[in-house]
């Protein structure tokens, strides 16, 4: 099978590649390496440098090439970012994938894995969350993908060959060995510690220790990259059943605080950390509930537990310590 994997460049979808080639699946990468690197696509990949917003070029890359399916990871994902500057989220994520979609179904590619968000969820009214919450995205980030799923469930509805699978996914984090995450600038809590342990920052910032958690500090739930990308491989084999939505974590939360000592524990390193107020819209805990997935399509974490998470990034920050820009 022949797979298009739109953002193969990136965090997430270098790792879904990599995973893609091992099980002999041919892949196309199509990214335009403004937040991905080229060093991050798999060497058996066919590799090329495009925009969705170039209509052109999408239409060129389905006409000279037959897709089996297709892996969406290409957006702006940066929550912050998005309440900032909301129109290139509303705008130009969902313009974006309306290109590509126009594609998929000119060329009728039957399967289609869409890189979603817990950020649909704002604060959630139970945890651990399951697929049913009532959905009230927290940002414009949230927003545009809630958007593209309701366009891909009319899609379904329309077109008898057409089936998708949304993976609503929570905290990525963890590296294989050959690839890791490396953004610019970089938001996320996991690497920013190692970067303090690796001397490239003084300290890390705690958003707020005040909240309704046993140490004050937010929880979220970690997920392995590696376990992220072998679900997008499962939805992708089991989709001519149905289309569904899923929801990916390991069903268990961690601190901040705690995310910081067990990171001192796998480095050796004091990592300093210094308290900062709140940031607007954290909720203080996001745990998910995977339960569906794990029964449907008999999905299994292999990194369940918070250690080998961190291992396997700090292992990948030593060795790329200036991310792949070495």
């Amino acid at each position: 099978m022949h797979i298009l994997v739109t953002g193969g460049a990136g965090y997430i979808g270098s790792v879904a590649v990599e995973q893609l080639i091992q099980k002999n699946y041919s892949v196309t990468v199509f990214d335009n390496l403004s937040m991905g690197h080229r060093d991050a696509v798999h060497e058996a990949a066919e590799f090329i440098q495009g925009d969705l917003c170039d209509k052109t070029a999408i239409s060129t890359l389905f006409k000279t090439r037959k897709f089996d399916g297709v892996m969406h990871f290409a957006a702006k994902s940066l929550v912050g970012e998005s309440m900032e500057r909301p129109f290139l989220y509303l705008a130009d994520n969902v313009s974006n994938a309306m290109h590509l979609l126009e594609q998929v179904v000119h060329y009728e590619v039957p399967k289609f894995i869409f890189s979603s968000t817990a950020n649909l969820f704002g604060t959630p009214s139970k945890i651990p969350i399951e697929e049913g919450e009532s959905i009230l995205p927290g940002s414009p980030y949230g927003e545009s993908k809630y958007t593209i799923e309701r366009t891909l469930e009319w899609l379904a509805s329309i077109y008898p060959f057409f089936n998708y699978t949304a993976l609503r996914y929570f905290n990525a984090a963890g590296a294989s060995e050959l690839f890791g995450e490396d953004h610019s600038p970089e938001l996320h809590l996991i690497p920013l510690v190692l970067q303090v342990a690796l001397g490239q920052r003084d300290q890390i910032a705690i958003f707020g220790d005040d909240y309704d958690t046993p140490d004050g500090t937010c929880i979220r739930d970690y997920i392995h990259v590696m376990d992220l990308a072998e679900a997008h491989i499962l939805a992708l084999e089991a989709i001519d059943q149905e289309s569904t939505v899923y929801n990916l974590g390991n069903g268990c939360g961690y601190s901040v605080q705690e995310v910081i000592a067990m990171c001192r524990t796998v480095t050796g390193h004091p990592i300093p950390s210094i308290i900062h107020d709140r940031r607007p819209g954290d909720p203080a805990k996001l745990i998910a509930c995977s339960d569906r997935i794990k029964r449907e399509l008999n999905w299994t974490p292999k990194f369940p537990q918070l250690k080998p998470i961190i291992e396997s990034a700090w292992n990948w920050h030593k060795n790329n310590p200036n991310g792949y820009n070495q």
